[in-house]
């Protein structure tokens, strides 16, 4: 398999369990790899924004990685974060703890490089002075996260990272679908690749030449994504009536997630607790958003049902 085949699919950004007292909850962090894997996805992000990577401390944030990466034992690839820091240096040493923990690439945040009213070609300054300084034995990627700011990449940085033989993929999160044709065109022949983070343009994405889906969907249905990424071409009319769903569905992400998908995970088995140190879970509850997470579930086992799904 060509290296930058592996980075096709769907990549979960995981979720990271705490117990009661708010501290990482390994034996439901198994149950979720599990489960992960069950799916059929294709590999996973550790240590990102839905783990909550701004509310861990450096050590938890390796200690995490190093724990799915062992308990993962290579059954499918692994990428990871944790660029949390501002200044360049510390950024630079995070980055480096975290590529000697064994991930395939390890992701960049877009909106570490610059202030939100600095220029992109500051970014691209920083960018190439951080990518310099990270060891060449692994992969690199650029996640686009919302937090504490979005910075959407520009075409100059897309272009350098593609040309640059270093960056394996794009967690992108744009969600506009002729933004992400054309970086596909800038990307063309290199082996960067796109993974979509948004339910909404995923369907039209593929088709355009985009590698897969890495967003926080994966944390409820994961095996409708994986059916949607490797069957749309075969199957054009149910990959339809899919991304209508998962279009619709995506909605959820904005009822308090992430504790919308803990407690999907609590009421499956998998976690404890829905304790998040990013928020309370008490407005979840009072404004009964869980009954409306409940029934976008029912619905999408209705619906893998009907089309023969898993």
């Amino acid at each position: 398999m060509n290296s930058s085949d592996k980075y096709r699919g769907v990549w979960p950004v995981m979720l990271t369990p705490f117990d009661a007292n708010r501290e990482i909850d390994w034996d439901s962090l198994k149950k979720l790899i599990d489960w992960y894997i069950a799916a059929g996805v294709h590999g996973l992000f550790a240590n990102c924004q839905s783990s909550e990577m701004f509310f861990l401390s450096e050590a938890e944030s390796l200690q995490l990685t190093r724990f799915v990466l062992d308990y993962t034992a290579g059954r499918v690839p692994v990428v990871a974060s944790g660029h949390t820091a501002c200044g360049l240096s510390q950024q630079i040493d995070q980055l480096g703890a975290m590529a000697e923990t064994g991930v395939d690439s390890v992701i960049l945040i877009s909106n570490r490089f610059a202030t939100a009213s600095e220029s992109n070609d500051v970014v691209l300054a920083n960018l190439q002075k951080i990518t310099a300084a990270v060891t060449d034995k692994v992969g690199l990627g650029i996640y686009e996260c919302p937090h504490p700011y979005k910075r959407l990449l520009s075409d100059e940085v897309v272009s350098w990272c593609a040309q640059s033989g270093r960056y394996t993929f794009i967690k992108d999160t744009c969600c506009q679908i002729d933004t992400i044709r054309r970086r596909l065109e800038l990307i063309k022949g290199s082996r960067m690749r796109i993974a979509n983070a948004n339910g909404q343009t995923l369907l039209a994405s593929l088709q355009a030449g985009a590698a897969g889906y890495s967003g926080v969907m994966t944390n409820f249905h994961p095996e409708l994504y994986v059916w949607l990424c490797e069957n749309w071409q075969n199957e054009p009319e149910k990959a339809e009536l899919v991304s209508d769903f998962i279009t619709t569905a995506s909605l959820v992400e904005y009822l308090n997630y992430p504790i919308c998908a803990k407690d999907y995970q609590h009421t499956i088995g998998n976690f404890k607790t829905v304790a998040s140190r990013t928020r309370e879970a008490g407005n979840y509850y009072a404004a009964h958003f869980q009954t409306t997470v409940q029934q976008m579930m029912h619905l999408g086992e209705s619906l893998k049902k009907q089309l023969a799904i898993g």
